[in-house]
C-alpha cells in the first residue's frame, strides 16, 4: 500500500544571540541562493520540507510524507505522551514488511492499494 500522511510540529524559530531586538538581518544575509547557502544545489538534496500552516491562530509547520511498501496501517490506542495535544494528528504505525515505524503527530490523508485484487 502507498500511505500519505501529514506531520505537525511546533514552528521552529532560530534567533541569532549576537543580534540585539529590533535589528533586522540585511537581504545580503538572508536572500543567499541555495548553492552559496548549503555548498550545492537544493534540489540536489534529499531534504525534509516543512511548510508554515495556520492552527487555531498560531503557525505550526506541516511536512508531507508518502511512505511505499506498507502493509498495515493503525492508530495506538494507548496515548503516546509524547503527543502533544495543541497540534492535529496522533502517533501512527506503519508496518513495512518485517518492520515497523511510528510517525508522531500524523494525520492520515489516504491509503491506496496499489494492487487490489
Amino acid at each position: 500500500m502507498l500511505v500519505h500522511l501529514h506531520q505537525y510540529k511546533r514552528e521552529e524559530v532560530d534567533f541569532d544571540d549576537n543580534r540585539t531586538a529590533g535589528e533586522s538581518q540585511t537581504e545580503d544575509a538572508v536572500d543567499k541562493d541555495s548553492e552559496e547557502y548549503f555548498g550545492e544545489n537544493i534540489s540536489d538534496l534529499d531534504v525534509e520540507t516543512w511548510e508554515t500552516v495556520e492552527h487555531e491562530d498560531h503557525p505550526i509547520e506541516r511536512r508531507s510524507l508518502s511512505i511505499d511498501g506498507v502493509t498495515a496501517v493503525s492508530v495506538p490506542q494507548d496515548s503516546n505522551e509524547e503527543d502533544d495535544p495543541e497540534l492535529p494528528g496522533k502517533t501512527i504505525q506503519i508496518r513495512l514488511g518485517g518492520g515497523q515505524e511510528f510517525v508522531e503527530q500524523a494525520v492520515i490523508v489516504e491509503v491506496q492499494d496499489e494492487e487490489p485484487e
